[in-house]
């Protein structure tokens, strides 16, 4: 009776956690959001000097590689994205429609903390999946000075990962009988 019932539960929260992140579209887009602050808190940083060794006449050899078409800038930029989507919960906003929102102050949240607590975890889950699915194209976007602030939602949530469809807009509706 406890196995099953066990079994059960598992069956349940495997459920509950899948159709959390049913809205792929607006969960790829809150995604998105939080990259493009990145992007916009992003300082003018110097040309990456990677001429550490002499030549017989002891000049320098190596390159001096631009830091906006490094990959250190990419794994600056996507490390610790999914870690700040922790901040992130759902928020009801009418009887039909949830959109993610970026949390400020826990304390002062008006929905249940416990459920709000699930949901940033599953959209920090959501968003280490979706990085594993793009990360070698979005990195290689990065560094060829693709992605630029506005251009993050089409780049990865359409063109790369395909999770919203051929339109630009937000897709954040959800419906309750989704969660």
């Amino acid at each position: 009776m406890a196995r099953s019932m066990l079994c059960l539960v598992s069956i349940f929260s495997i459920f509950y956690i899948a159709a959390c992140i049913d809205d792929n579209c607006a969960a790829c887009n809150a995604v998105a959001a939080e990259l493009e602050i990145q992007l916009s808190k992003e300082k003018p940083r110097s040309h990456l000097d990677m001429r550490h060794r002499l030549d017989s006449k002891g000049q320098r050899q190596g390159k001096v590689i631009d830091y906006r078409m490094s990959e250190l800038r990419a794994v600056e930029l996507l490390d610790g994205l999914c870690e700040k989507m922790q901040d992130y919960t759902l928020e009801k906003i009418d009887s039909s429609r949830r959109e993610w929102m970026k949390v400020d102050n826990w304390d002062i949240l008006t929905i249940d903390k416990q459920e709000a607590k699930a949901y940033s975890k599953d959209i920090s889950s959501y968003c280490g999946r979706l990085l594993e699915e793009t990360e070698d194209e979005l990195t290689e976007l990065i560094k060829k000075g693709s992605i630029k602030v506005g251009d993050v939602s089409k780049v990865l949530c359409q063109d790369l990962s395909e999770h919203c469809g051929g339109l630009s807009d937000n897709h954040s509706d959800i419906d309750d009988d989704e969660l």
